[in-house]
């Protein structure tokens, strides 16, 4: 036997229902606090610091696989 039960509520309702806690205050406060953050930082999002911490990353990440390339090729050397 198959059954199907339709339910047509708010997700207010739902909530509700099932016995699930109102967190909309704490959202509210989370996403203040998201905001007041963001406005502090505003600073780090301009595009020349942006420009200037990816381009260190990419310089060390550069080297990294540089080393990592003369490490396998030494090792395959070796091996011969």
């Amino acid at each position: 036997m198959k059954m199907t039960v339709e339910v047509d509520c708010t997700p207010e309702e739902a909530r509700r229902f099932l016995g699930l806690p109102d967190v909309s205050a704490l959202n509210e406060h989370m996403v203040d606090e998201m905001k007041k953050r963001m406005e502090a930082n505003m600073s780090m999002i301009a595009p020349e610091e942006l420009m200037k911490n990816w381009m260190s990353f990419g310089q060390g990440a550069q080297e990294h696989f540089r080393k990592l390339m003369e490490a396998g090729l030494s090792g395959a050397a070796a091996r011969k």
